[in-house]
């Protein structure tokens, strides 16, 4: 029904609406045409933009089309904000569109070739709880937590229960994925806002995929020591390293804080770590199976 983009239009803002399905375009259409230049409607699906495999097909597309399309024109990332996206992410899809947008977002490519990109999104509350968890969490505490974390502000606008969204239509229940272990009660309007000092340190866009890598690596076990995950890379100074970086040689991998992540990446910058072929291999390897899988 186009909530999302008739609240944008009633706020006085200028509005992109892409529409995924051609079904819908000519009630769109006809709205752009009444509206006098405030509304702009493409066909395209932005949860397909910059498609590595396969042939490029409508509603798939290239962001450089997009903010072409839009008028706008990238700025340095310390600019403000040069787009603000609303959307609701698809459930079936939404761990790994949150995984390919943290990999552009440290990258800047995709539509963060273009600045700091505002995303406003629905996403479940389960997803919400990971994304806003505490070290110490085992289970809602992950790779995904600190990414997230380390590379933007992270703010609720909303909460809206899930029988505003879907319903079973032979039940007449609500459709809503199963969490036996986190809330998933709502749907969360959540702002991501990336950091604008998230490039001042040792992290660059260059080495980020390392960054990423490290993060994965050490939440992978969250009960883990920090200590056996820096021997299993051949660190022979691991406890130096972390007493000069004020961590206890005890800590467990969930433990750590999104700020202690990225100075022990800044720290293992000056090792010979990141030169080693093999993390080198993992890392290409696990971004490939992220983008194989939307």
């Amino acid at each position: 029904p186009g909530v999302l983009t008739r609240t944008l239009l009633n706020a006085g803002v200028k509005v992109v609406a892409l529409e995924s399905n051609s079904a819908f375009l000519p009630n769109l259409q006809s709205l752009e045409n009444s509206l006098d230049g405030q509304l702009k409607v493409i066909y395209g699906d932005f949860f397909r933009l910059d498609p590595l495999t396969g042939m490029v097909k409508p509603p798939a597309m290239y962001s450089e089309t997009l903010f072409e399309a839009m008028g706008v024109a990238a700025v340095p990332w310390r600019a403000d904000v040069p787009v603000k996206v609303f959307g609701i992410l698809p459930q079936k899809k939404e761990r790994n569109i949150l995984w390919r947008l943290l990999f552009a977002l440290y990258d800047c490519s995709s539509i963060f070739r273009y600045g700091r990109v505002e995303l406003n999104v629905f996403i479940s509350e389960k997803e919400y709880k990971v994304l806003t968890a505490k070290p110490g969490d085992a289970r809602a505490y992950q790779a995904l937590t600190v990414l997230w974390q380390a590379g933007c502000d992270i703010q609720l606008l909303h909460m809206e229960p899930w029988s505003s969204f879907a319903t079973n239509l032979k039940s007449g229940g609500l459709a809503v994925p199963k969490s036996m272990w986190l809330p998933n009660d709502h749907l969360c309007l959540v702002r991501l806002t990336p950091q604008q000092n998230l490039f001042t340190g040792s992290l660059k866009p260059t080495n980020s995929s390392n960054f990423v890598f490290m993060v994965k690596q050490c939440l992978a076990r969250p009960k883990s020591k920090l200590t056996d995950r820096l021997n299993s890379w051949s660190l022979d100074n691991a406890g130096k390293l972390l007493r000069e970086l004020e961590i206890p040689k005890s800590a467990e991998t969930r433990h750590l804080y999104p700020e202690d992540y990225k100075r022990l990446f800044e720290a293992l910058q000056n090792s010979n770590i990141f030169t080693e072929t093999w993390f080198h291999d993992e890392v290409l390897e696990s971004i490939k199976n992220i983008n194989l899988q939307i």
